[in-house]
């Protein structure tokens, strides 16, 4: 695929090549087992400190409080006055009722069954964890279910600064493990076939290779489809800051530097005992184009939500991916 020039014109869109699904070049040899296993591999043993993605940052407020389980955790959110973000355990001390159905009252957590008043100091047998706000996503520490050696803070991927981006944060879950959703990501190869609606012409133009390669990251070309055939063509590229997370990031094209950050959280099992993992999945883009100031200025009307609802779309494909990778992998059939 034919990069856009180096001087911008006034649009970014391309009449992208008009090919049928199925005359497409077959990728499979390129996207070996071998290759996408060591990949991830090299993935997961990376650190993490014990950190965990939560929620997007819009979803902690000040007026109610927010639930999820994490890693088997069940817990509650909510944000101070001064708007510091807050995580504890979700069933209150007293007699266990669900906090997220609670009350955000002065900073304090309040519980509606009895209203004994939870604040972000704890209460005897009531330790609120670790949390950090990076501006798009908040995290939370679990040492006990991580088992690491802790860190200070979360391993956050580099962004574009936040004056300068729109931002959308999607999540949904599935039946898988952050594994399974992490090798989906590590797997480029699978784009222009499985999201035709969303890719055009997509080639991996760098693996990593080695038992320790540097930089360890995977590159491609695509046109990311808009109407028809027209597309924004760019090259991004594919790296794991951490084992539950993969970055794409726009180093060529149309909006450079912007990036798609999925991170994969271990929400537990299910009745039979089946896991659930989250995928958070936040775009933050950015352009020096002229309209993107206009863009931001709307962006809560109109272009976040079609950022989710795009987002919401890959994903719904690419979590039957990452399912039916889980189900071969316990069932023992799983051919990498």
């Amino acid at each position: 695929m034919t990069l856009p020039d180096p001087e911008p014109r006034r649009t970014p869109l391309r009449r992208m090549p008009a090919v049928e699904w199925s005359e497409q070049r077959p990728t499979w040899r390129e996207g070996s087992p071998a290759v996408i296993g060591a990949a991830l591999k090299r993935a997961l043993a990376r650190p993490s400190g014990n950190w965990f993605v939560l929620a997007a940052s819009r979803e902690v407020r000040a007026d109610r409080p927010f639930g999820r389980v994490v890693a088997g955790t069940e817990l509650v959110a909510w944000r101070t006055p001064d708007g510091a973000a807050h995580a504890g355990p979700g069933a209150c001390p007293h007699l266990g009722a669900p906090l997220c159905r609670g009350a955000v009252t002065g900073g304090n957590l309040v519980c509606r069954w009895h209203g004994l008043s939870l604040g972000a100091g704890g209460f005897p047998g009531w330790d609120p964890y670790p949390v950090h706000d990076d501006g798009v996503l908040v995290w939370v520490r679990l040492d006990r279910e991580g088992g690491e050696e802790p860190l200070d803070a979360p391993v956050v991927p580099e962004r574009p600064e936040e004056g300068a981006a729109i931002t959308a944060v999607e999540s949904l879950a599935g039946r898988c493990e952050p594994e399974d959703v992490v090798a989906n990501r590590l797997d480029p190869w699978h784009g222009s076939w499985f999201h035709p609606y969303s890719f055009v012409g997509l080639t991996v133009t760098e693996v990593p290779e080695g038992p320790d390669p540097h930089p360890d990251r995977m590159v491609v070309d695509v046109g990311f489809r808009v109407a028809g055939r027209l597309g924004v063509p760019v090259r991004a590229e594919f790296t794991c800051p951490e084992p539950r997370t993969v970055v794409m990031r726009v180093i060529e094209g149309e909006g450079l530097g912007s990036v798609v950050e999925t991170h994969a959280t271990p929400l537990g099992v299910d009745a039979r005992g089946v896991p659930r993992t989250a995928v958070v999945e936040a775009t933050v883009a950015t352009s020096d184009r002229v309209g993107f100031a206009l863009a931001r200025r709307v962006a809560g009307a109109v272009v976040r939500p079609a950022m989710r609802m795009a987002a919401r779309r890959l994903w719904r494909d690419d979590l039957a991916y990452a399912e039916r990778r889980y189900l071969l992998r316990a069932s023992g059939r799983w051919p990498g």
